[in-house]
């Protein structure tokens, strides 16, 4: 068995249609017609650019749901990455979550460049856009081992705003 790639992610949410609103407006994720006739409490949504069925499940709890306390009090996941194509991507990405309110953070980890955002329920999320194989160099590697601070100008400059990221690592060649 080899896996290959995360296909989708389901997550409970409080309001169904504020998170369907954050993750299309904000992300421009589609609504998909999936929902089983008769099951209400759900919604299914399509990543920009995606292939995929779906990219993301939100099933409702209600307004009694409490937050998460993975990471500060219990075991549970952290984050989900999504990944964009060039780094004008990213900077619309950074745009469209701090005029949300949502975006918590921006770091470069020399391989990756990457916002961190949280969703309208406190569930975080990364967006990232990864160096693609034949721009790697010996400083982007070995800045692996450390977190810096974003600088998606810089960045920009460097590689060019409309480089797709990725290739030769998550597109194929």
């Amino acid at each position: 068995m080899g896996i290959h790639r995360l296909n989708h992610a389901v997550l409970y949410v409080s309001d169904l249609d504020r998170s369907v609103a954050f993750y299309r407006d904000v992300l421009g994720f589609r609504l998909v017609p999936m929902t089983p006739k008769g099951f209400s409490g759900a919604a299914f949504l399509q990543a920009p650019g995606s292939t995929n069925d779906h990219d993301l499940g939100l099933f409702a709890l209600g307004a009694q749901a409490r937050p998460s306390t993975a990471g500060r009090t219990t075991v549970g996941l952290y984050h989900l990455a999504w990944e964009v194509d060039t780094l004008d991507e990213l900077a619309e990405t950074a745009r469209r979550l701090t005029a949300a309110d949502a975006l918590v953070g921006a770091s470069d980890h020399g391989t990756t460049k990457s916002l961190y955002g949280r969703d309208p329920d406190g569930l975080e999320f990364e967006i990232v856009w990864l160096v693609p194989a034949d721009r790697l160099d010996d400083a982007a590697l070995a800045a692996r081992t450390r977190i810096g601070r974003l600088d998606l100008s810089a960045e920009i400059a460097r590689y060019g705003g409309t480089t797709r990221g990725g290739v030769g690592i998550s597109v194929p060649v």
